[in-house]
């Protein structure tokens, strides 16, 4: 099945939900980063709730999210857009942990407790919306409804999740779904959604069992109206052209300075892993760009 989000809403417009399948996603991120299980299932779960979030938005609108919680892995980094495009990656993908208490993943002994979770939205104007709450739990589907619910002040239900297959690393299905409760809901209907929530099984179990996005908010809000489904891909925004520029803005003594030293340089995009090699000649060429543009001014 094909990544997909799909946006819509129940009980008379008074709830709108969001359930992405980021599967692909996933798998190809683990590929990109050769990314630990523990690593990958916090990677995972963060880029399924940016391209979520991201669906929230509308034109050019963006966002990026950064979870740093001081655990092992380091920084989690997401970009997502209106578009369903998501990027993302951990700063130390290869950190692996042991099962924690459960017998699971210990994605909030990687991830870490002790830090923020943070957005920032470009929403096209003069300056950029940010927003940030403590991480709770480090597991991260209750860090985001945490932030929905404070920062945001939206009450909203958050699952997130990543499943391998049994014997092989292989992810098997990830997922996840955003329901908020806007205003005029009863207080019997928002007891109905919570008991629903409560007996709902995990996020990746409903995906493996072939349960398409809407049926699996329609276990939790009853009827659903599906307003629009859109697909979702993994988009790099990295370039040649773009690394080129980052080694201009170093300047010529740096330039220089690496043409002496190393005689090439190698820059690797921290999103897609993909590593970008500029020899001594070309070096050379992009000091007397530089040197031609300082003439000019």
């Amino acid at each position: 099945m094909k990544d997909q989000i799909i946006r819509a809403t129940a009980l008379d417009g008074r709830v709108r939900a969001f359930a992405a399948r980021t599967t692909r996603i996933v798998e190809e991120l683990k590929e990109r980063h050769q990314a630990s299980p523990t690593a990958l299932a916090a990677l995972g779960r963060t880029i399924t709730a940016g391209a979520m979030m991201g669906a929230m938005l509308k034109g050019e609108e963006k966002l990026t999210i950064q979870v740093k919680g001081g655990g092992p892995i380091g920084q989690i980094v997401v970009d997502a857009n209106s578009k369903g495009e998501v990027r993302g990656y951990v700063d130390e993908p290869q950190v692996d942990l042991g099962p924690n208490a459960a017998g699971k993943l210990d994605v909030a002994g990687a991830v870490g407790t002790d830090g923020f979770l943070y957005v920032t939205k470009d929403l096209g104007l003069k300056e950029p919306y940010r927003g940030s709450t403590p991480i709770v739990s480090g597991e991260l589907a209750e860090d985001f409804t945490y932030y929905f619910a404070k920062s945001e002040q939206t009450p909203s239900a958050v699952a997130l999740g990543v499943l391998f297959s049994k014997g092989e690393y292989v992810v098997k299905a990830a997922g996840g779904f955003i329901i908020q409760l806007l205003p005029g809901l009863s207080d019997e209907e928002i007891d109905e959604i919570e008991e629903r929530l409560s007996v709902l099984p995990p996020m990746t179990t409903m995906l493996e069992d072939g349960l398409e996005l809407d049926e699996i908010l329609a276990n939790v809000l009853g009827m659903v109206r599906v307003l629009d489904t859109m697909e979702l891909q993994f988009r790099c925004k990295c370039s040649r052209e773009r690394v080129e520029e980052t080694l201009i803005s170093l300047g010529i003594e740096e330039i220089d300075g690496i043409i002496e030293e190393d005689g090439r340089a190698e820059v690797k995009c921290h999103f897609c892993n993909e590593a970008y090699v500029f020899e001594g000649p070309e070096l050379q060429e992009i000091a007397r760009t530089l040197e031609n543009r300082l003439k000019d001014r």
